[in-house]
């Protein structure tokens, strides 16, 4: 007997309710030359578009809509690699609650930037020596702030799920939908929103082969966390363990997780820009870069780019280097 999922497609409409005139809906794009690479139409929806740069704002603005207005007056506080922190910061700034940010020190500049920018309030922390999820709950119960996960949230999935239910307004026909996951959030939404509204659709997480903590998760039956922190390009994805509740959803909702390596990652980023004319961050062009290296039912296939923060000087190292072989490449 299945143990009952911490989110219900009701959660995902109601969160749709509450992003609609806040939330940009994005775009969907495609290319014939991967359709021809692929023998299929691929349609990529493009979250990189999204408010704050990535579908990260669609589960911090609805978290914090669905607060108490007491507990809004007194903030929140989350901790993020970059793309949450910044997604929270613009939801508080545009609902007038104070946001406090937990980030690593690795972070990239460019997102906590964008962070500082928003007005919110940054505590740095290193994350080979210290637990980030510690100093979250220390500041939150010194300061009365509510906690506001990146992934591990009913309202944060749920709002994340948003972007499964406009990609199949956009694109009905899809067989099969591609999704980045790190903490698991998107992957989760995506799973519960796309099978509400089409059971027999397949969703595939895909994750740095460096980085595999669901991967390895699903093959144990169980989570089980990497030894170390992982090394990719995909800073947003170096995850040790999955969440909790997105854990719970994956485990019984997705059809499979892939893997892709740091190279395919960049020549991802490569073809996306080229073609799409889109700038995909390395976390959010994993899906892109499994595209066709999976066996997938015949049909379309839907592909999430979940980000676009990047600074330039990254974006340019990995995406100045062509693949090796026929071109464009992708996996």
């Amino acid at each position: 007997m299945r143990a009952a999922l911490p989110l219900a497609a009701a959660d995902v409409y109601d969160a749709q309710h509450r992003l609609r005139g806040v939330a940009v809906s994005t775009p969907v794009l495609s290319h014939p030359v991967l359709d021809g690479l692929t023998g299929r139409n691929v349609v990529v929806k493009v979250e990189a578009l999204q408010r704050s740069g990535s579908f990260k704002f669609r589960g911090a603005y609805n978290a914090l809509a669905a607060l108490s207005a007491s507990d809004r007056q007194y903030g929140v506080i989350g901790a993020s690699s970059g793309n949450h922190a910044q997604a929270l910061a613009l939801a508080g700034r545009l609902l007038g609650t104070p946001v406090r940010v937990v980030v690593p020190h690795d972070a990239p500049t460019t997102k906590v930037d964008g962070v500082r920018a928003l007005g919110a309030d940054i505590v740095v922390y290193d994350r080979r020596l210290e637990d980030r999820d510690a100093i979250v709950e220390r500041l939150a119960a010194d300061h009365g702030y509510t906690i506001v996960p990146s992934a591990d949230s009913p309202t944060v999935m749920a709002g994340a799920g948003t972007v499964a239910l406009e990609l199949l307004w956009q694109a009905p026909a899809l067989t099969a939908i591609l999704v980045p996951i790190g903490g698991g959030g998107l992957a989760a939404g995506t799973a519960v929103a796309a099978k509400h509204i089409n059971p027999s659709i397949k969703v595939i997480g895909v994750e740095p082969e460096t980085a595999a903590d669901t991967a390895t998760s699903l093959r144990a039956g169980r989570r089980t966390e990497l030894a170390t922190v992982p090394d990719t390009v995909a800073d947003g994805l170096r995850h040790t363990v999955p969440a909790p509740l997105p854990w719970e959803v994956s485990r019984q909702l997705l059809d499979g997780v892939a893997t892709v390596t740091d190279l395919q990652i960049g020549q991802a980023m490569r073809w996306a820009f080229q073609h799409l004319k889109v700038v995909a961050e390395p976390s959010g062009a994993v899906a892109l870069a499994a595209v066709t290296g999976l066996d997938l039912p015949p049909g379309p296939v839907g592909v999430i780019i979940s980000g676009g923060s990047v600074d330039l000087n990254t974006f340019h190292h990995l995406v100045a280097t062509p693949p090796s072989g026929k071109e464009p490449a992708v996996a």
